[in-house]
């Protein structure tokens, strides 16, 4: 068959060569979620392939033959990903559904638009900014595995001034309770540069400062946590870069979609 068949299904006919396959890479690959979403979604019996509930997690599938439903609803690796930048606020929590009833992210992108849609990581409840959404589940995944080290910049508003040689220590690699954090990029801002970043109050606290800080890692807490090893509690926290791409042209609580020349960007620090 050449290389640009493609079977009655509406599958590149190259996609022969990755079957069969983990019904959760499958899921994930599909847009339906993340690989661990797609493991939960399997365990709690809500995926079938070939009208059979499937709930163990080694099972296997082949694209071009079997039918795999979520719901009752048919997916495929077929169809276009969605990547898009939601400016999170304060006060949601990252999940796509929330069983206490909290207000959470899913509320506030086009997920009837885009089914499959899901959050690249995680920020606080209190933590505003730059949250990554994707039905991609593959992207996703090499985004926030540690060996990619994709940068991610942050504005914090901290208690006191911090000096140079406790900068110093979160740029050489501090230790934290769960191990040893990676040398970040660290500086202070001045906060007349910063008066539309939502850690600057409408007047600057008297005692307080304003820090830049860059991570190549996705720890919990971890910003928070490496300002608290220096002994400056972060008041406010914001992040406004993940990898190449920018929060901009966002306001609180809306999103946008990544630009061609945003998705190409993504894809070169993966390589």
């Amino acid at each position: 068959m050449p290389d640009d068949a493609v079977n009655t299904e509406g599958i590149p006919a190259d996609e022969e060569r990755i079957v069969p396959m983990r019904l959760q890479r499958f899921l994930a690959r599909a847009g339906v979620a993340s690989r661990r979403g797609s493991e939960n979604l399997m365990t709690a019996g809500r995926v079938t392939v070939n009208d059979v509930v499937v709930t163990e997690l080694g099972s296997k599938v082949d694209p071009l033959v079997d039918v795999v439903c979520v719901d009752g609803r048919r997916v495929s690796l077929d169809g276009d990903k969605a990547y898009l930048i939601l400016n999170k606020p304060r006060g949601y929590v990252t999940t796509m559904s929330d069983p206490q009833g909290r207000p959470c992210v899913a509320s506030l992108v086009p997920t009837r638009r885009y089914p499959g849609l899901f959050p690249v990581g995680r920020l606080d409840v209190d933590t505003t900014g730059l949250l990554l959404f994707t039905t991609d589940g593959d992207m996703a995944q090499l985004l926030l595995h540690p060996r990619h080290h994709v940068w991610k910049h942050y504005v914090a508003l901290v208690r006191g001034v911090p000096t140079d040689s406790q900068l110093d220590r979160l740029r050489n690699g501090i230790r934290l309770d769960d191990g040893p954090a990676a040398p970040a990029k660290v500086s202070l801002l001045d906060p007349l540069d910063l008066r539309a970043v939502p850690v600057i109050p409408e007047g600057m606290p008297y005692g307080h400062a304003v820090v830049g800080l860059s991570i190549r890692e996705g720890r919990k807490h971890q910003v928070k946590r490496m300002l608290a090893a220096i002994r400056h509690e972060c008041v406010r926290l914001h992040r406004d870069e993940f990898g190449p791409v920018k929060l901009t042209g966002v306001e609180p609580g809306c999103w946008r979609e990544l630009t061609l020349a945003e998705r190409d960007s993504l894809r070169k620090v993966l390589t």
